[in-house]
């Protein structure tokens, strides 16, 4: 049995893609100039007031109903007290009390299988500004462009065993609000980031003292910091000390976790009901209409991968692990590509040259109607394997082009010609008796070294299935 056990709970914060913010007609554009989408109520000059972006709400409710929440007909907005630089206010608005969501489920793969993660619910807030520490000048700048900016918390339960399965979980939501379109998911960009709460304990005992680790936006970061943070208590502990309530930071260059401040708690923040904001009411036409609006799934469109397409599980999690991965999937497997086929092509070459040239899967130049041409022209013998690989570099390194006219254009139709192939393995049989009189003393794999030899004459054309039948004929017979 384990001498300890590590608890984990996860805060994702996600960057709703509205064009404006949540009580603001400011705008949301990632990379502008600082302060150049910050309006008066961003800057909390004397006598704005917020009006709700009624766009939050349904994107709030999408995700409600996606994993399978109760989404409350009426919910608050409050105001959590807090002094710091880049919030103006001196207040966040958010949702304490009654969320928007609560309850809902996400399920995620851990080593052992499937495991559904509960969550505790999800609330909408605004997004406070950014420090810039100008560590040239010895100066702060504050940038209140990203003040007001929409988000929805999601907070787990705290159900996670390891670091591996928190970094699984963030990856499922990732996947998630993508498929749902209510976030793009860009982790460089500060769009999802995620606070970590950890604690430790021996097996069976109450939960232990927790740690918080903030603004984490790398599923490998997540993992290495909760690694550092779950080592660092236990040493605490095994040495007689006790764990301190604190907030973190991870430093990813030293590879640990520092403190920030103490721990606040609900009550420090001295939350009451905003004055300026209305409740919000979730109708049931509302509901309905965003209902209807819900796309296929992660879980779903596995599901169906495995049943309809053939694929075996592993296969059809990793395709629909990622919404542009899988639509690039559908899109060759309805172009005419033979599901198992495309899977293994967006499994095996695809995945590997979009590593090497560091792109997202939405940034395949291969269209994935050549993709699907091109299996069609490999199990059809137009073309080897080889050659196939050959084309698809074509294709990736210009952008453009057409399978069959670069077959034509570079002359790779595969040799598959009975009169052709015969009297070429003849010639290469007769031009080689030592090997020939090996193999047929029993050294197999000399088959190989014929092979070879057939497809150098022929530039790698010559069809691999024929050759082999020829072979193994011409030597059998001699």
């Amino acid at each position: 049995m384990a001498r300890w056990e590590s608890v984990i709970g996860l805060e994702v914060h996600v960057q709703l893609n509205t064009a404006s913010k949540i009580f603001s007609g400011a705008g949301t554009a990632f990379g502008e100039p600082p302060n150049t989408q910050a309006c008066t109520v961003d800057l909390a000059l004397p006598g704005v007031l917020p009006v709700l972006n009624g766009e939050v709400v349904r994107k709030a409710v999408l995700f409600g109903l996606a994993v399978d929440g109760e989404i409350a007909e009426t919910c608050r907005f409050d105001r959590k007290n807090y002094f710091y630089p880049d919030l103006p206010k001196g207040y966040q608005i958010s949702q304490l009390d009654e969320p928007i969501v609560r309850g809902g489920h996400v399920m995620v793969d851990t080593d052992d299988g499937p495991r559904q993660i509960d969550l505790t619910r999800a609330h909408l807030e605004e997004d406070a500004g950014k420090s810039l520490h100008e560590d040239y000048a010895g100066l702060t700048g504050i940038d209140l462009n990203r003040a007001g900016t929409p988000l929805l918390e999601v907070v787990s339960e705290p159900q996670l065993t390891n670091p591996r399965e928190a970094a699984a979980y963030f990856r499922a939501m990732h996947a998630l609000v993508r498929y749902l379109g209510i976030c793009d998911g860009d982790l460089s960009q500060g769009s999802m980031r995620c606070d970590a709460n950890v604690s430790v304990r021996r097996p069976g005992a109450p939960l232990g003292e927790r740690t918080e680790i903030k603004n984490l936006n790398s599923f490998r970061f997540l993992e290495k910091a909760l690694v550092f943070e779950i080592d660092r208590q236990i040493d605490v502990l095994e040495s007689g000390g006790s764990v301190d309530r604190e907030t973190l930071l991870y430093d990813a260059e030293r590879d640990e976790t520092r403190p920030m401040r103490g721990k606040e708690l609900s009550d420090d923040y001295r939350y009451f009901p905003d004055p300026d904001l209305l409740p919000v009411v979730v109708t049931q036409e509302l509901l309905a209409e965003v209902r209807a609006t819900l796309p296929e799934l992660p879980d779903a469109k596995r599901e169906r991968y495995e049943r309809t397409l053939g694929l075996d599980a592993r296969d059809a999690r990793w395709l629909a692990a990622d919404p542009d991965r899988a639509a690039y999937f559908e899109a060759a497997v309805d172009a005419g590509g033979q599901p198992k086929a495309a899977a293994n092509w967006i499994m095996g070459d695809v995945a590997a040259a979009l590593n090497r040239d560091g792109r997202p899967p939405s940034m395949i130049p291969v269209p994935a109607e050549q993709l699907a041409k091109l299996i069609v022209r490999t199990l059809d013998e137009t073309v080897s394997g080889k050659i196939a690989k050959s084309l698809f570099e074509m294709l990736w390194s210009s952008g453009e082009g057409d399978v069959d006219d670069l077959i034509a254009e570079h002359g790779l139709k595969q040799v598959s010609d009975d009169d052709s192939l015969t009297e070429l393995v003849t010639n290469i049989v007769a031009a080689n008796p030592a090997q020939a009189a090996q193999y047929r003393a029993g050294q197999a794999k000399l088959l190989g070294y014929f092979v070879g030899q057939v497809m150098k004459a022929t530039s790698g054309k010559a069809n691999p299935r024929k050759v082999n039948e020829l072979l193994r004929e011409h030597l059998r017979a001699e």
